[in-house]
């Protein structure tokens, strides 16, 4: 079946039980990583229904505040926002994630936690203001891509209240194309050819995929069905798109009692694992 990123609120208080510090978003993260045969591989790791925020702190004007958050097997992230005369900002983003979790990570072939450090590339917020951004936009570094999207944030909340006045982000601008996540979650993709880092300039558009059909049967039941147009984007001296052709390619895998793994194989030998 499929796994669902979960919603995340975070509300501390101060020592008066004032609200300082109020967080609510939703999150979920691509990580590249080695396979124990030396393929990379692409798998989502998601927030879990159980989310703990120990290390989160409210900040003054001379300490950074601190929105931690823990979920899954020993996966974590923060951000750290300081404050200046007028505004706030995020610094930075860490994120820890933990290739002995086997769910997510299952061939890894580094096994332990992954600390991955990123400069928050959004624009400062007037205090008293709450940043909210609806739409998803993503923030990339090394092998990993962080999708954030129904995000509402304030930092150093006045008076315990969050403000009614908001600072949208870009991409809820007028001009910006609503874009809406997808609901899957470990999902790991596989590809023949060895990834290297994302191109600092998208490549051309070409023409959409056609939209497949591809199902997997447990006895005389279908166990998996997904109807999808599949575009790969690798990266190789120059960026590389290949669309998935449903007329040519064979569909096969497996059910299990909690995940499915589905193997599409096209004419042109492409490989790719769900």
């Amino acid at each position: 079946g499929f796994f669902q990123s979960y919603a995340v609120e975070v509300d501390i208080k101060d020592a008066s039980n004032a609200t300082c510090l109020y967080a609510d978003w939703m999150m979920r993260f691509l990580i590249t990583y080695e396979s124990n045969n030396g393929d990379y591989k692409t798998t989502t790791l998601n927030l879990s229904s159980s989310v703990t925020h120990n290390g989160s702190v409210c900040g003054n004007d001379t300490q950074a505040a601190l929105v931690a958050v823990q979920f899954g097997e020993g996966h974590s992230w923060s951000i750290n926002i300081t404050k200046n005369n007028e505004t706030y900002q995020g610094d930075f983003i860490t994120l820890t994630y933990n290739t002995n979790d086997t769910a997510v990570f299952p061939d890894a072939k580094r096994k332990g936690p992954v600390t991955v450090l990123v400069k928050d590339p959004l624009h400062p917020v007037q205090l008293n203001t709450v940043f909210v951004c609806h739409n998803s936009y993503f923030i990339e570094a090394e092998n990993i891509t962080q999708i954030f999207w129904n995000v509402t944030v304030q930092a150093f909340v006045q008076n315990g209240t969050v403000s009614k006045k908001e600072s949208r982000c870009p991409a809820d601008t007028p001009t910006s194309a609503p874009t809406v996540p997808p609901t899957i979650a470990n999902v790991t993709t596989a590809f023949t050819t060895t990834l290297s880092p994302a191109p600092t300039t998208a490549p051309k558009p070409v023409e959409n995929p056609d939209t497949g059909n591809y199902s997997l049967k447990s006895g005389n039941k279908t166990c998996f069905l997904a109807t999808v147009g599949l575009q790969l984007n690798v990266s190789q001296d120059k960026p590389l798109l290949i669309n998935i052709n449903p007329k040519t390619t064979v569909a096969d895998g497996a059910c299990g009692n909690t995940t499915a793994t589905l193997k599409l194989n096209d004419g042109n030998s492409t490989l790719i694992g769900f």
